[in-house]
């Protein structure tokens, strides 16, 4: 068990998915945690196991990012805690909708916690960072980031957003000590969709993907995203990882390892 700490890393939608696998390897390098999610349960079953299995500090925040209340709240802890040296912009949400038959304000909501959230709590952390000389950034965007024609409506203007903001600040930070990071997840599961918990969807409410051809979310079944090139209609992932890792061979990394996304909701709260 490592006892030594390296500050306190805040990771966003940290209640499961792809927040909750960074949680527990930042936990097992030595990192205490602050979490912060909308589902109290799950992050608070999270926030015991990593303190039983790492030893290591967790403090947990209940928050909507889409909340000013709660987005300033963190925002102020990200300002004022001079002990955080690693923030992980994970929260984030989708739509399938294509953009005429989507809700306005579900898009706005959307924008909201891709954009304005990710760029909020980037820019309440980078004051700290910069003072100290050390700090790290890693920004959750997406595969759409180098390719957003391959997803419908909003959602695929908002994640090159991340990908170009992520870039732009690691050329402006140059020289500061900084790290800043951005990661692009593939296809993955959510937990709405019953993927993770082992219901297969039906045939034809979903695209091919993920793991053994099961299905890894709810699209058009016009346009998939596939990893077996023999699925009609299907663009195999490789494709595009070559046109990531080409976009951005020295700034995207891969690892997480995780096949769902945090999206559950609450009200701000700083204790289980």
């Amino acid at each position: 068990m490592n006892t030594e700490s390296k500050g306190v890393a805040v990771v966003t939608g940290a209640s499961s998915g792809i927040g909750a696998v960074y949680a527990d390897r930042l936990a097992r390098r030595g990192y205490d945690l602050l979490l912060a999610a909308r589902s109290r349960g799950a992050m608070c079953d999270l926030m015991r196991n990593l303190s039983v299995e790492t030893g290591r500090q967790v403090q947990t925040l209940v928050a909507d990012l889409t909340d000013s209340n709660d987005l300033a709240e963190l925002e102020r802890i990200l300002r004022e805690d001079a002990a955080i040296t690693l923030l992980v912009n994970n929260a984030g949400m989708t739509s399938t909708a294509p953009l005429l038959n989507a809700d306005v304000a579900e898009m706005s909501r959307m924008i909201s916690l891709n954009v304005n959230a990710l760029t909020r709590l980037t820019y309440a952390a980078l004051p700290l960072f910069v003072l100290r000389g050390l700090g790290t950034i890693i920004n959750i965007g997406s595969i759409v980031g180098v390719a957003p024609e391959l997803f419908d409506g909003v959602y695929g203007g908002t994640k090159p957003f991340v990908l170009a903001f992520s870039q732009s600040l690691r050329k402006e930070l140059e020289g500061t000590g900084l790290t800043v990071q951005a990661f692009l997840p593939g296809a993955t599961a959510s937990l709405e969709e019953g993927w993770y918990s082992g219901r297969t969807p039906a045939a034809g409410d979903c695209h091919a993907g993920g793991r053994h051809g099961r299905c890894s979310a709810r699209r058009p079944r016009s346009r998939r995203i596939c990893d077996d090139p023999r699925a009609p209609g299907c663009r195999p992932m490789a494709d595009l990882r070559g046109r990531a890792s080409s976009a951005a061979p020295q700034f995207v990394s891969r690892g997480a390892g995780s096949q769902v996304r945090d999206r559950s909701r609450s009200s701000v709260s700083a204790k289980c």
